[in-house]
């Protein structure tokens, strides 16, 4: 006997009793935003993702590295953490760390960053997420036009590692920096503006 059809209705918005049943399209960031769930999750194509938790060690070097970036910056530039970025209506993703273009915002009512103002986006890699932060999301990134992109990763002492990523302007994907690539011990680079991170400090007691 063939399974009975659902009968699956309409929303306007996705709401706790009805998120697993997206409409055929997929759900927007405006249907999902006040959307309310006892988990973290996130909007991937349309679709609303679970994602998995993070441990005190990615909080940790997300927290402090942010702070970094935030006494580095310069003008016009803006550092924040866990702010939605809208790639498209179907991808507002949310980047471990951010720096943006400030200019004309309203950040009274800003929700989600335009992705032509951002600049560069970091993701501490975690095990929940390892897919996502190196091959996913980057590759959206990039599409994206976003110009830089720094990848964290824990070494074998706990420490965190950073591999930078220039935008390739012929290829439009992701290339190693020319300068240098892989960060021990010290974050130094000149964008998107001159930082001088020491990098065991993002998880010194």
């Amino acid at each position: 006997m063939a399974a009975e059809a659902v009968d699956r209705p309409k929303w306007e918005k996705a709401t706790p009793d009805n998120w697993m049943y997206p409409p055929p399209d997929g759900w927007t960031y405006d249907q999902v935003k006040e959307l309310v769930l006892p988990y973290d999750w996130e909007l991937v194509d349309g679709a609303i993702v679970v994602r998995g938790m993070t441990n005190q060690w990615h909080d940790d070097v997300r927290d402090r590295l942010m702070i970094a970036l935030h006494l580095a910056r310069r003008s016009p530039y803006r550092v924040n953490s866990e702010r939605c970025v809208l790639i498209d209506e179907a991808n507002p993703t949310k980047p471990d760390v951010i720096v943006f273009d400030a200019r004309d915002i309203d950040r009274n009512t800003m929700e989600c960053v335009p992705v032509e103002r951002v600049v560069l986006a970091v993701e501490v890699v975690s095990k929940g997420s390892r897919t996502d932060d190196r091959f996913r999301k980057p590759g959206m990134y990039a599409a994206s036009g976003i110009n830089y992109f720094w990848r964290v990763e824990r070494d074998e002492e706990n420490l965190p590692v950073v591999h930078e990523f220039w935008l390739h302007p012929e290829s439009g994907i992701y290339a190693p920096s020319p300068d240098r690539s892989f960060h021990s011990g010290k974050l130094v680079t000149t964008v998107p503006f001159p930082v001088d991170i020491d990098l065991r400090e993002l998880v010194a007691d």
